[in-house]
């Protein structure tokens, strides 16, 4: 089943934008940056992701998490 015949949106991450903080949701795992987030579904359950950047690169670790989130959007995932 397409995401389309869902109805949109059939998730919505926790994303909370920090303009004092641009790593927010970045983490450091002896030196690889990791990203993690919530995604609250539309059964009233969540779930905590937590997935490898695979770079050493906080300026890279940035965009890879700026992309993915947009990514997410696109598939029908609302952020809050």
């Amino acid at each position: 089943m397409s995401t389309a015949t869902l109805g949109a949106p059939w998730a919505s991450l926790s994303i909370k934008i920090d303009s004092e903080n641009p790593d927010h949701h970045l983490w450091n795992n002896h030196g690889t940056w990791w990203i993690h987030y919530t995604v609250h579904q539309r059964d009233y359950t969540k779930r905590r992701v937590r997935v490898s950047l695979e770079t050493r690169n906080l300026r890279e670790a940035r965009q890879r998490r700026n992309t993915l989130f947009a990514h997410l959007e696109e598939e029908g995932i609302e952020t809050t």
